[in-house]
């Protein structure tokens, strides 16, 4: 088994190695996991819809370790990352990060949800912090309302402005 401290590593440079081809070659790493990923996660969303997600991200919390806070509203689900134990890895050793690393959840989670019907809200926060926050909302409007609300920074919300 791959230690999670070189398995990150590993990640990361293979985005590095991606992203030197061009952000769609990196973008194409990430929906093919986002392929395998909604093998997943799809049952949780499609047996209770945010409760499914709040049920699937729960477990991830504890498997991985992560310092989060998961709040499940009427309105949305919520990770919040306080301490991303992966971005955490990459910042300590000596390579330095890809510069899209935090990129990698959204790019995997957002197509899953646009199919689902949902509405991702991706604030990264900072690339030098590993904390970031995940809304994800049944209501297009309310997705919108809130992402207007965040300091959203790159692609953060992008796809709330597609149709």
């Amino acid at each position: 088994m791959l230690p999670s401290d070189h398995f990150v590593r590993m990640y990361n440079e293979m985005f590095k190695m991606l992203l030197e081809k061009g952000e769609s070659s990196l973008e194409n790493y990430w929906h093919a996991i986002s392929r395998l990923q909604e093998t997943i996660i799809g049952p949780y969303i499609d047996k209770a819809g945010l409760a499914g997600m709040y049920e699937y991200w729960e477990h991830i919390r504890i498997e991985e370790n992560c310092d989060a806070t998961l709040t499940l509203t009427d309105d949305y689900f919520e990770f919040r990352m306080n301490a991303c134990p992966s971005l955490g890895k990459v910042l300590n050793n000596d390579a330095l990060p890809c510069r899209m690393y935090c990129d990698h959840c959204a790019g995997w989670i957002e197509p899953i949800m646009k199919k689902k019907g949902y509405y991702l809200v991706y604030d990264i926060i900072s690339r030098e912090k590993p904390q970031c926050n995940m809304r994800v909302y049944k209501d297009r409007g309310k997705a919108k309302d809130y992402a207007g609300r965040v300091k959203l920074l790159a692609k953060s919300c992008a796809w709330l402005l597609e149709a």
